[in-house]
């Protein structure tokens, strides 16, 4: 299996600071490159985190505050700079086309590649491959905003000891997993169900039951934590999460790795964030996002 895996390029809310850069977040899927949220300075990130813009093959955008989406006009220049050599696929509130447009014609420049608009009008599924399913929902924020969930399709463990009890051995096994029967012997038979992987991206929101949706079961889920318990009046005023909130979401969901990010400005420490989202009960692997670093999806 290639490397699944999350390019953090910036964790900030609306204001950066000297060592948050605004949002930005490639995850890495197989043949897929996904960028989500491009905010300001995206492309800077891209060439420090060593992701090319040949790397990318969609775009999701959960909703146009500039903090996360102020970077497109710069990744599309780019993508077309570089004369990527596949179309790319981006996804974006159907509500938010006028700011699509301005952002994609913001300056003059050569268009060398086919750039597929696939807005998203509501919930349901935006995009089908046979790597994954991606689907959108609906969350609570101001304006219309839209989480993503991206989940492989189950397929089957192979187990060793009832292969070698049937005597299926070498290439047969792949045949075997290609057809489903091989001189008898079933593929049910010498395999159990082994259910796909799950990865939830869930940005600016207010509690609802979306996000419950949305991170169900994830293995990887990555949550905005704005605010602090200490503010958490403030943040059910503009939509958003407290990190207390967004550990009891995801212990909730059943998420198996949680990914902190989106912080304000005015919390220096990143270790509160972690301290609260534990004292709030999230017992999986957890993390507090930093610009650059690489999150692996846990393994099956």
């Amino acid at each position: 299996m290639s490397v699944r895996e999350l390019v953090v390029l910036g964790t900030a809310s609306q204001v950066p600071t000297r060592v948050r850069n605004h949002n930005g977040y490639v995850l890495r899927w197989d043949g897929e490159g996904i960028l989500f949220d491009p905010g300001e300075g995206t492309q800077r990130q891209m060439l420090h985190a060593g992701v090319a813009a040949h790397d990318l093959t969609r775009i999701c955008v959960t909703h146009f505050h500039g903090d996360h989406s102020l970077g497109l006009a710069g990744v599309i220049q780019r993508i077309n700079l570089d004369a990527v050599p596949h179309p790319v696929t981006a996804h974006y509130p159907a509500s938010g086309q006028a700011y699509f447009d301005r952002l994609r014609h913001a300056t003059a420049y050569r268009e060398t590649v086919r750039l597929r608009e696939s807005p998203v009008a509501g919930d349901g599924v935006v995009a089908t491959t046979p790597a994954f399913t991606l689907t959108a929902r609906r969350l609570a924020h101001p304006v219309d905003t839209f989480g993503y969930r991206l989940a492989e399709p189950p397929g089957r463990r192979m187990l060793p000891a009832r292969l070698a009890a049937a005597g299926v051995t070498g290439p047969d096994i792949a045949r075997l997993q290609r057809e489903g029967e091989l001189d008898g012997v079933h593929l049910d038979e010498v395999s159990e169900p082994r259910p796909g992987q799950v990865f939830a991206f869930i940005m600016d929101t207010g509690v609802c039951d979306a996000v419950y949706d949305l991170a169900s079961g994830a293995d990887l889920l990555v949550l905005e934590s704005t605010f602090l318990a200490q503010d958490a009046a403030l943040a059910a005023e503009v939509g958003h999460l407290t990190a207390g909130q967004a550990a009891r979401i995801a212990e909730k969901a059943g998420a198996r790795h949680l990914v902190l990010t989106h912080f304000s400005q005015r919390y220096p420490d990143p270790s509160l964030f972690e301290a609260e989202a534990r004292e709030a009960g999230f017992t999986g692997e957890l993390t507090v996002a930093e610009d650059l670093m690489r999150v692996r999806v846990p393994k099956r």
